[in-house]
């Protein structure tokens, strides 16, 4: 039993299995390229969710209503992604990180991790619900047996991180393009389906119906607009671009933004792809044309025989779900150990809620959560949007414009108060009141855009807290009075775990009279956040400036 137990406390405290999931990304470990970290990246543009939901819309409301839906809510995630992005890529931590200091306060982004952790075990589910339908149309076996085979499959690749995924997706791009763009070319040439069938398709249920509708769109773009948080699981990747100096800036740039909003441009793509393919596969297989193995399959035969349009379409859904599940089991076990350890003041390693995420995919997959995309994803954007928005307008609006709270993006305990009202509570209130609109309960005219009610509501109400507050809840104390930490020095050997760390990962603690890491100040549950004096910093333009200059000399 000791062995084992041994066993998994290296696989836990590995930092290639762990891949700095709770902290600053180093400098020493940001060894990829630009254009590698993109390509592990945009892993998750292989996935047929875009397929599956495109088709489930677009038999609902009609071809022209799915795509008009679809635009307006990838226009409204690129433009609040291009910040956050940037943002990440520049100061090297993940999305929790980055809402800790943009406005939610240290355990104020605890609910934000909660809320991110939800919606990768959603897509995991909604993920390997896909798998399983191909496993089973494949083999026959039942289908509850390939939601355990699909869900289990994702622990061994996940395990090493970045290690090991910047190999997987960049080796299997060429065979998912091949494999995806084929049974497209089929139904166009073979299939003889042209635009004008596509375009005039009004749905499985609304035959004769109007083509464009003010509702129809509505409904699709609260659905999709739950995209927004997909800039979390970018993140996890961005995280790790090296500084301007280590590489080419330009290329740098522009990986950053294919790395980060450009999933939106690949979505709109896929979806008006999965439209197509949909509308012409329902006209034969009906309802089941939502399941993108079957409409695959469909695709396929019409040129191969039986048994090698299964291969293909098997062949299909396993390359592209792989690529994007790892992705979803990967970001959740980071928002997992972020949760937790401030919860329960210790880290139990990314590996273990790397089997904690599995195993509640399972269950929602054993649940059937794929029949129910459209109604969980619109419910799941009025909390998904008020929090990404929030952080955008953190970053935009108070930073840049107003001036309000410091440049930087501050994460660390020591430094922090547990709650930023601006960032929090306008997250909450946003929330709450776009649910009661998703409900009816302030009218059935509001009811299809809830979701963007919630944004709208977050986007004034965190600057309006912030210009009330007088941004003195970004900072508990000030770095000038932090004895323990040189400045000067790139690392610090942190007092409580003896191991070395970059400066930026690094503060001082008064409760053992040295410097420590985040990771360990995070866990510690004895100091009683001692290190915090009744200090509050009011920032002011002149301030921001002056502690700028202090943390570029900090970070180099």
């Amino acid at each position: 039993m000791s062995n084992k137990n041994s066993l998994y406390k290296r696989i836990s405290s590995n930092e290639i299995v762990e891949d700095y999931s709770l902290r600053y990304a180093p400098r020493a470990f940001r060894r990829w390229s630009p254009a590698m970290v993109a390509s592990a990246s945009l892993g998750s543009i292989a996935a047929l969710f875009p397929f599956a939901i495109s088709a489930s819309l677009v038999n609902l409301v009609g071809t022209q209503s799915a795509l008009i839906g679809n635009i307006v809510a990838m226009v409204l995630c690129v433009i609040v992604s291009i910040p956050i992005a940037n943002a990440i890529a520049k100061h090297n931590v993940d999305m929790d990180l980055l809402t800790r200091g943009a406005g939610f306060g240290y355990i104020g982004s605890t609910i934000t991790s909660l809320i991110y952790a939800t919606f990768t075990i959603i897509y995991f589910a909604f993920e390997g619900s896909i798998v399983a339908q191909g496993i089973t149309g494949t083999f026959g076996i039942p289908l509850q047996l390939s939601y355990l085979i699909s869900a289990l499959a994702v622990i061994p690749m996940v395990m090493f991180g970045m290690t090991f995924l910047s190999k997987l997706q960049t080796y299997t791009w060429p065979i998912w393009i091949v494999l995806l763009l084929l049974p497209i070319f089929i139904v166009g040439t073979l299939g003889h389906f042209g635009t004008a069938q596509w375009i005039s398709f009004s749905g499985l249920k609304k035959a004769g119906g109007p083509l464009v509708d003010a509702a129809a769109i509505g409904l699709v773009a609260g659905a999709l607009i739950s995209l927004l948080v997909q800039i979390g699981e970018q993140a996890d990747y961005l995280r790790f671009m090296k500084n301007d100096e280590d590489c080419n800036v330009k290329s740098k740039r522009f990986w950053t933004f294919m790395s980060g909003p450009g999933y939106a441009l690949f979505f709109v793509v896929s979806f008006t792809a999965g439209t197509y393919l949909a509308s012409f596969t329902s006209r034969h297989i009906g309802i089941n044309s939502n399941d993108p193995f079957s409409s695959f399959l469909y695709a396929y035969s019409i040129v191969f025989p039986h048994w090698l349009g299964v291969t293909l379409a098997f062949l299909l859904i396993v390359v592209a779900q792989v690529k994007i599940n790892v992705i979803n089991a990967y970001s959740g076990s980071l928002s997992w150990s972020n949760f937790f350890s401030r919860i329960l003041h210790h880290h139990y390693g990314r590996f273990t809620w790397l089997l904690m995420q599995v195993g509640i995919g399972l269950l929602l997959m054993e649940l059937n959560v794929f029949t129910q995309m459209a109604a969980l994803l619109g419910f799941y954007s009025n909390v998904a949007v008020a929090w990404i928005v929030a952080v955008f307008a953190d970053i935009v609006i108070n930073r840049k414009l107003l001036h309000i709270g410091p440049s930087w993006v501050e994460f660390r305990r020591g430094y922090m108060h547990n709650i930023n009202p601006v960032g929090f509570v306008s997250m909450v209130v946003a929330s709450v009141i776009s649910i009661a609109a998703y409900f009816g309960v302030l009218g059935s005219s509001i009811q299809p855009y809830s979701p963007f009610l919630s944004g709208v509501i977050a986007l004034l109400l965190v600057p309006i807290i912030a210009i009330a507050t007088k941004g003195k809840y970004y900072l508990k104390r000030s770095y000038e009075d932090d004895i323990h930490i040189n400045p000067e020095s790139e690392t610090h050997i942190c007092v409580v775990c003896n191991n070395e760390y970059e400066t930026p990962d690094t503060l001082g603690c008064s409760f053992y009279a040295g410097s420590v890491c985040s990771l360990c100040c995070t866990t510690e549950s004895n100091c009683h956040d001692s290190c915090k004096d009744n200090m509050v910093i009011i920032y002011s333009r002149s301030s921001v400036i002056e502690k700028q200059n202090l943390v570029n000399n900090i970070e180099g």
